[in-house]
């Protein structure tokens, strides 16, 4: 049986109202978050994803109790009984998720020990995990690989240290503040991550308890404490969904109000997809998107961390950009891999070259490596049905964005990834009037 197949008929634009509820990027982290403190945490604004129960199983499998108002969305975390989960237990729930890693810090703190399995995730990059593990090291953590995953202890505790990143990751910062909240003395973290869903981050700590000052050169001091405490806190919206619908919207020549979309974390997609020719129009309760009629405008971007154009904005964004007039550019920096997605779409009709040089406005740490990072696509092309495969979260979407374009049917395989990420996403494409139907 195919797992997770749906069946589009395209080539109708999409036109209604969906909501967006918190980040993907900033839920599962918050929930982790909860471990360190003595009372109970109450977190809003929760999306019903993959990744939420994904956690919440690994929470409960540490003694959290954890009590999920779905229609609400709204979580209770009770951490004042956490406890050692078994190895086996971890491995079955955790899956290819790669949360595990981050309740190293946490489990460390309260336990004295951590164990995670092997680690999944997308394919769009090389994202290794001893990254993490070598911070971990510099806060004192001993690490010991196993044949079924890693454990790590920390005898003496954890203390303070001086972390420089080489790069703005988003996954070493998170890491970095989950584990220096509480340990000894002083963390120096340089070159880190400030991403709104980052931001939003600290905000659940310091109402924990914690000290952390946000330096505009990219450098994050925290202060350990004794003690942290549970926290009410309400999620951000996700502004890659938000992302998504807009380039939707724009692909099929439709419209389509966001619920719950916040202009603030948006400001640079939203300049990018007004230079392309589409239309928004911001209010209290979220953002219109809309194809205004006309031809849309070819243009080149380049992706790059916080304040720059997000690299899973770029995706959906291409879809739409096969429908622009000229020659548009985009120039991939965040992660290396991540114009896979763009050979089902060329399968479609779409007229798309990958390079390996930069095309961008400057060269980047991909340039000399040999990766395709550059793509060129030429429009306006009209795209047909076709059967295609989700590579990877991001990538899914858009090629369901690209079978809503297209003229005829689409069978899209392997949508249940996209669930990770995107709530309830085909009663959402029901409530925009596309003809789709899961088939498995």
């Amino acid at each position: 049986m195919v797992d997770g197949l749906l069946q589009v008929e395209g080539g109708r634009p999409l036109r209604g109202e969906i909501t967006v509820r918190g980040a993907k990027n900033l839920v599962p982290k918050a929930m982790v978050a909860a471990l360190l403190g003595t009372s109970v945490s109450v977190l809003g604004n929760v999306p019903r994803i993959r990744d939420v129960d994904v956690v919440s199983g690994l929470l409960s499998l540490h003694g959290v109790a954890v009590d999920y108002d779905h229609q609400a969305g709204v979580l209770q975390l009770d951490p004042s009984r956490v406890e050692s989960a078994h190895v086996a237990d971890i491995d079955a729930h955790a899956g290819s998720s790669r949360i595990p890693i981050l309740f190293c810090g946490p489990l460390l703190h309260r336990l004295g020990e951590a164990f995670i399995p092997d680690l999944g995730g997308c394919r769009i990059g090389d994202r290794p995990i001893d990254f993490h593990l070598d911070i971990l090291r510099k806060f004192g953590a001993t690490v010991d690989k196993q044949s079924l995953g890693i454990r790590l202890t920390a005898p003496s505790g954890l203390r303070g240290t001086v972390i420089d990143l080489p790069y703005p990751s988003v996954g070493a910062t998170e890491q970095t503040l989950l584990t220096a909240v509480r340990a000894q003395g002083l963390t120096e973290l340089r070159g880190a991550a400030v991403e709104p869903e980052i931001l939003d981050l600290v905000d659940v700590l310091q109402k924990m308890g914690a000290i952390i000052s946000v330096d505009t050169d990219r450098t994050i001091h925290i202060e350990g404490v004794d003690e942290l405490v549970g926290y009410h806190h309400v999620a951000l919206p996700d502004r890659i969904e938000t992302a998504s619908w807009a380039s939707a919207a724009l692909a099929t020549g439709g419209d389509v109000l966001v619920h719950g979309a916040l202009q603030r974390d948006m400001t640079t997609f939203l300049n990018v997809f007004r230079k392309v020719g589409g239309a928004f129009d911001v209010s209290g309760d979220g953002i219109r998107f809309w194809h205004p009629g006309g031809d849309l405008r070819s243009l080149v971007v380049e992706t790059n961390v916080h304040p720059g154009f997000m690299t899973d904005w770029q995706q959906p964004l291409v879809v739409a950009l096969t429908q622009a007039q000229g020659l548009s550019i985009v120039h991939e920096t965040v992660y290396e891999n991540r114009f896979g997605f763009t050979q089902a779409l060329r399968q479609m009709g779409a007229q798309i070259q990958v390079y390996r040089e930069c095309l961008g406005g400057a060269s980047c740490r991909f340039g000399q490596r040999n990766f395709y990072h550059s793509a060129v696509i030429s429009g306006p092309t009209p795209l047909h049905g076709a059967d295609i495969e989700v590579p990877d979260l991001r990538g899914g979407f858009s090629h369901l964005i690209a079978a809503l374009a297209a003229e005829g049917t689409s069978r899209v395989e392997g949508v249940n990834l996209i669930d990770r990420g995107y709530e309830s996403f085909t009663g959402k494409l029901k409530a925009l009037d596309a003809d789709v139907t899961r088939l498995a």
